[in-house]
C-alpha cells in the first residue's frame, strides 16, 4: 500500500537529493520591528541604515539594498552600508542550491567597494571582511567552504565585540546556515538557537530574532521550540511579506494547519502587493498543503486554478527580491498540482502533469515522481518506467555536476533508489 506517509518520505528523499532598538515606522506607519545597528555614519544615514537592516532581517533584500543606498546617499562615507548591500545580495541563506554567478559577482563587487571605502571603525571593517568571505574566489571555492569561512569570521567578530547584539545575531544565523546537512544531532542549530532565544528574551520586538529562531528550528524534532517566535513574528514585522509567511514553517511542522492557512493567505496577498511573485507562489504552495491536510479540497482547488495567472507574473530572471528566489517559484509551480493530484489519489490527473525543464532539477523531479506513482497505481508500466528513467537522469545530472547545477546534489542516494524501485514495482 502506497500510503501518504510513504509518499512524503519518498518525495523528501528524492527532492533532498537533488543596543536597544527603536520601533521602525516609516511612510504610512510602516512596521518592520525594532532594530538598531550602531555605525559611525551620520545621524540621518543611521536612520536609513537601521531601517535597511530591519528589512534585511526579514529577507526583503531589494528593499534593504535600496535602504543601504539611501544611507550612502545621505553620507557617502558610510562604508558599512556596502556590507549591508553585499549581505543582501547573498539573498536567502537557507535557500536550496547554488547561488547564481551574477549575484555572486555583484556581491563581491559590493564587498570590494566596502573595503575601498574604508569604513571608519575596526568593527565595521570586520563586518565588511566577513561578508567578503562569502564571495571570495567563488569561481574555484565551493559554496559550503565559503559559508564555513563566513561563519568562522562572524564567530571571531561576535567574540571580539561581545556587547554587539547584531554581531551575535548574524553569527547565530551563519551557524545555522552553514550546518552540515548530514549532522542529525543538529548541534549547530541548537547552538544558534540558544544564542537567539537568549537575545529574544531581551529584545522581543526584534524581527531577526523571531525570524531566525523559526529557521533554526525548522526540522521536525525541533520545530516545537520555535512556537513562541512563530506566534510573534507576524506581529513584529507585519509590513514584510516574509514575516507573514515564515511562521507557517513552524505551524506546518507541528500540524497547526489553520494557523498555516491564515499565515499564507496574508503572505500571498502581501507578496502580490509588493510584486514578489516567487514569494506569492511559495505561500500558495504552503496554503495548498495545509488545505489538503484538513480535507479542504475545494479551497485547494481554487488556489490551483489561480496558478496560471500567478505564473504569468513570475519572472525567474529576478534572482534577488524577497525571501523566495526563482527556485521557490519553480518548486511551487511543480508541487501545487502534484500535491493536489496525489493527495487526492487522482491518478489520472497526476499522469497528465506536464514536466517543466528548469535550472532547478529537484523541482523537475516533483512532477516526474507524481507521474510515476500515478502510472504505477494505474498499472501503466510504460509511463511508470518513463518516470523512473527521467528521475534517474536527473540524479545522474546532479551527481555529474558536483554541485554546479542549481539544485540539491545527492547526499543520501539510498532512500531515493528505494523510491525509484517502488515506482517500478507499482507500489
Amino acid at each position: 500500500m502506497f500510503t501518504r506517509r510513504v509518499f512524503a518520505r519518498c518525495a523528501i528523499a528524492l527532492l533532498a537529493a537533488s543596543g536597544g532598538g527603536q520601533e521602525h515606522q516609516h511612510g504610512k506607519g510602516e512596521k518592520l520591528g525594532a532594530v538598531h545597528f550602531a555605525t559611525s555614519c551620520s545621524a540621518e544615514a543611521q536612520k536609513e541604515f537601521d531601517r535597511a537592516v530591519a528589512l534585511l532581517h526579514s529577507f526583503q533584500f531589494n528593499h534593504a539594498i535600496q535602504g543601504f543606498n539611501a544611507a550612502l546617499k545621505s553620507d557617502p562615507t558610510c562604508g558599512i552600508a556596502h556590507w549591508g548591500i553585499a549581505l543582501s545580495q547573498w539573498s536567502n541563506p537557507f535557500a536550496a542550491g547554488m547561488k547564481d554567478n551574477s549575484q555572486l559577482q555583484a556581491g563581491r563587487e559590493s564587498a570590494e567597494r566596502g573595503k575601498a571605502a574604508g569604513a571608519k571603525t575596526e568593527r565595521e571593517r570586520a563586518y565588511i571582511a566577513a561578508v567578503a568571505s562569502l564571495y571570495s574566489n567563488f569561481e574555484s571555492t565551493s559554496q559550503q567552504a565559503r559559508l564555513l569561512d563566513y561563519r568562522d569570521a562572524m564567530e571571531v567578530l561576535a567574540s571580539k565585540y561581545s556587547d554587539d547584539q547584531e554581531a551575535q545575531i548574524f553569527y547565530a544565523l551563519a551557524l545555522a546556515a552553514a550546518e552540515e546537512p548530514t549532522d542529525k544531532t543538529y548541534a549547530a542549530r541548537l547552538k544558534a538557537g540558544a544564542i537567539l532565544e537568549k537575545l529574544f528574551r531581551e529584545e522581543p520586538n526584534h524581527p531577526g530574532l523571531a525570524h531566525y529562531i523559526i529557521h533554526t528550528y525548522d526540522v521536525p524534532s525541533l520545530a516545537g521550540k520555535a512556537l513562541i517566535a512563530a506566534r510573534r513574528y507576524s506581529d513584529i514585522a507585519p509590513d514584510a511579506p516574509h514575516a507573514l509567511h515564515m511562521p507557517s514553517h513552524t505551524f506546518t511542522r507541528v500540524g497547526y494547519w489553520q494557523n498555516s492557512i491564515d499565515s499564507n493567505r496574508a503572505a500571498a496577498a502581501a507578496s502580490r502587493r509588493e510584486g514578489q511573485t516567487a514569494e506569492e507562489l511559495h505561500a500558495s504552495d504552503y496554503q495548498v498543503y495545509a488545505y489538503l491536510q484538513t480535507a479542504q479540497d475545494e479551497a485547494a482547488r481554487k488556489v490551483l486554478e489561480a496558478l496560471p495567472e500567478i505564473a504569468s507574473r513570475f519572472d525567474p530572471r529576478v534572482v534577488v527580491s524577497g525571501a523566495a528566489g526563482p527556485d521557490a517559484g519553480y518548486f511551487a509551480l511543480a508541487a501545487i498540482p502534484a500535491r493536489y493530484a496525489v493527495e487526492r489519489r487522482d491518478w489520472q490527473r497526476a499522469t497528465e502533469l506536464q514536466p517543466r525543464e528548469t535550472p532547478f532539477l529537484y523541482t523537475d523531479a516533483i512532477t516526474w515522481f507524481a507521474r510515476g506513482i500515478a502510472a504505477a497505481r494505474l498499472h501503466d508500466a510504460a509511463k511508470a518506467q518513463a518516470s523512473v528513467a527521467a528521475l534517474q537522469d536527473i540524479r545522474t545530472r546532479l551527481e555529474k555536476s558536483k554541485g554546479k547545477l542549481l539544485g540539491w546534489a545527492s547526499r543520501d542516494p539510498a532512500p531515493r533508489s528505494e523510491c525509484l524501485e517502488l515506482i517500478g514495482r507499482g507500489k
